[in-house]
């Protein structure tokens, strides 16, 4: 016998409430299906776009490169050196007599010219010893006189034995003596003279004079090494530039005959270009073996007296060679590690680096000593854009010296320290 169950038959209404009834018991069930659909669905679509692999990107253009030919000029190369100013002629103005300052006739600081009364010294004393040598060689010019009149008397007498040869031989000796005292009274009389024209103390050179280091009313003392030092002078036209000089840099003046009379040019620290203009002068006889160095002087016109005594200064030395020589912008010559390179571009736009040796600027251009052809087309702008084995599109530039610069307060200029409003 064969039992059938019934189905039993749900109600919709029943299956709803049993639906709302599980998501209100499970509420992350729908949004954890949710995610996973739009998650299956980016991925379709990731595919989808992906299919035939990425797109390829544009080329990008070559850079452009200004490019010019060295350009070949003569130059003329120096040597620099760095020293100081000094006077060409130097004095220590002493007294040659002693006693009292009576008057000083220069102002301090002021140019004095050869000759030109500095001091005056109380000249009555060495007046009165100018006087009584004078009255010595009086006495004396009198006692020669008469000895030669006794002379000429003795001599009538001799013809007739009136006098003896021995009286004559001492009246000749007489005569003789009074010879010898008077030309020593002449001499007395020209060194009292000489006192006394050395009472007024003169400039023994032209140049500027420093402070007097006496003032009227003091005694001073004559002498070489003791006397009183009344002030100094600089003879300042021509002035002096020395300088030390390595060897190495002798050894190259000497090969290239850069001997006295060599051109040479100075500036001062706070000047931008080589204004003063002079000649070697002189050069040491010998090489300091503690230092390595060589002693040497040039001489340059200073009419102005503006060059100082003691002024620092640069100066660069010419030994009269010009050669001919590349040059390119400074600017143009890169450092690739411990060498010296410029860009270069091919007939075929290939960019190539050349190392180069470089040698001095020359108005904001860098000469080439080595390296570089007239015929190379070098990089002079955009160089920054430049690979080496890479391709360029050029234009053609213009190489051309920059103006000479001018002269500009340095750096090292000291600045004022205080400052009031004007009136």
């Amino acid at each position: 016998m064969t039992v059938h169950t019934p189905i039993e038959k749900i109600d919709p209404a029943d299956a709803k409430v049993r639906r709302e009834l599980n998501a209100l018991l499970h509420p992350g069930r729908g949004r954890r299906v949710a995610w996973i659909g739009a998650f299956l669905v980016l991925i379709v679509g990731a595919w989808w776009l992906l299919r035939d692999g990425p797109p390829q990107a544009a080329a990008a253009p070559p850079p452009l490169l200004t490019v010019a030919a060295p350009i070949a000029r003569d130059v003329t190369l120096w040597d620099e050196y760095i020293g100081r100013f000094e006077a060409s002629k130097a004095v220590e103005v002493r007294p040659r007599v002693s006693g009292a300052i009576t008057a000083i006739h220069f102002t301090d600081g002021q140019i004095v010219r050869q000759g030109q009364p500095l001091f005056t010294i109380d000249p009555r004393p060495y007046r009165a010893a100018l006087a009584e040598a004078r009255a010595s060689a009086a006495s004396a010019r009198s006692d020669l006189a008469l000895a030669r009149l006794e002379l000429d008397r003795a001599g009538r007498l001799v013809d007739i034995e009136g006098v003896s040869q021995s009286e004559i031989d001492r009246l000749r000796a007489r005569v003789n003596a009074a010879n010898a005292a008077l030309a020593g009274a002449d001499a007395r009389i020209a060194a009292r003279a000489l006192d006394v024209e050395f009472t007024t103390v003169r400039a023994p050179l032209s140049g500027r004079i420093s402070d007097r280091q006496i003032d009227p009313g003091n005694l001073v003392s004559a002498g070489d090494a003791g006397g009183t030092l009344l002030t100094t002078i600089n003879a300042m036209d021509p002035i002096y530039f020395s300088f030390q000089g390595s060897e190495a840099l002798f050894l190259k003046a000497k090969r290239e005959a850069a001997e006295k009379g060599a051109a040479v040019e100075v500036r001062l620290q706070d000047e931008a270009d080589y204004r003063w203009k002079g000649r070697l002068d002189f050069t040491d006889n010998g090489l300091d073996p503690r230092s390595g160095t060589i002693r040497a002087r040039a001489s340059l016109a200073n009419p102005e007296m503006f060059l100082t005594p003691g002024m620092f200064g640069n100066m660069r030395l010419s030994s009269g060679r010009t050669e001919r020589a590349l040059l390119v912008p400074a600017a143009a010559v890169q450092t690739d590690q411990a060498r010296k390179i410029v860009f270069v571009v091919g007939k075929d736009g290939m960019v190539a680096a050349k190392p180069v040796e470089i040698g001095p600027d020359v108005d904001g251009l860098r000469v080439i000593r080595s390296g570089l052809a007239p015929t190379d087309r070098v990089v002079i702008s955009g160089y920054q854009f430049a690979r080496p084995g890479t391709k360029a599109a050029t234009k053609a530039g213009k190489i051309a010296a920059a103006a000479p610069k001018q002269a500009a307060p340095a750096a090292t200029e000291p600045v004022s320290a205080q400052a009031t409003f004007a009136r």
